[in-house]
């Protein structure tokens, strides 16, 4: 009777724990989770202890129309792929341009904006085109595309961990100019009056949410989502109402 018992609640134990792991696993359907990096308003920023944002919208568009609660992890950008890659997040939106390099590992959707890399320097600045960039200190958040364009074409750029803290940088007269992405460039001049982008965009660029080549149902219904939203004109509202995000999101 004594091995009964014992093995009983052995049976118990053993279904307790099945259930446990079980609910662990339906977690992996009731939600999206979608990394990025919260430093590049207006796709991705933080409005106190919420990020928000159009990469966010769209995420949280994707996430509707799977059933599913979108879950935003703030990481390094240089991280967001390699997160999606080893199944710790879904997707990955981040101002990501699509790139052929990053096609051999990563599955992209359809694009769902142009976006371009420009020059920001201080007002007055002697930089006033890409020829004038050779030997100046060129500020650049790591991993990006304005990264690896300043590396192929200009020379060794400054490093920085995201476009803020480049920016710093460049009101501080630690680089003589920063090479970032449009849109994060206009929230910045915006802001301040002693900031400008020059004319000459660098490169013309598209982005688009990152995910798994191991998943394509989700880049199907991801696909689908984006461009209904693209065909309703909601991306583009979505768009128009990011264009003068809070004071937070340049910070």
């Amino acid at each position: 009777m004594k091995h009964v018992f014992h093995a009983a609640l052995l049976a118990i134990a053993i279904c307790a724990s099945l259930v446990g792991c079980a609910k662990k696993d339906d977690s992996k359907t009731t939600q999206l989770v979608m990394a990025t990096e919260a430093t590049f308003p207006p796709y991705e920023f933080r409005e106190g202890d919420k990020i928000v944002g159009i990469d966010v919208d769209i995420a949280g568009a994707i996430a509707k129309e799977l059933g599913r609660e979108l879950v935003v992890e703030d990481t390094k950008f240089d991280s967001v792929i390699p997160a999606v890659q080893a199944g710790k997040a879904d997707l990955a939106a981040s101002g990501i341009t699509i790139t052929e390099d990053r096609k051999k590992t990563i599955n992209f959707t359809i694009p769902y904006v142009e976006a371009a890399q420009v020059i920001l320097v201080p007002a007055g600045s002697e930089v006033k085109s890409t020829a004038d960039l050779k030997g100046k200190r060129i500020g650049v958040q790591s991993g990006t595309t304005g990264d690896t364009y300043v590396a192929e074409n200009v020379g060794e750029p400054d490093r920085f961990d995201n476009p803020a803290v480049a920016v710093a940088a460049l009101k501080s007269g630690k680089v003589d100019v920063v090479v970032c992405d449009k849109d994060p460039a206009r929230v910045f001049a915006t802001k301040d009056a002693a900031l400008q982008i020059l004319d000459e965009p660098l490169t013309k660029e598209e982005y688009a949410i990152a995910i798994s080549k191991a998943n394509p149902e989700l880049l199907a219904a991801a696909n689908v989502v984006i461009q209904r939203l693209k065909d309703s004109g909601e991306l583009a509202r979505i768009v128009a109402s990011y264009e003068k995000p809070a004071d937070a999101a340049a910070e």
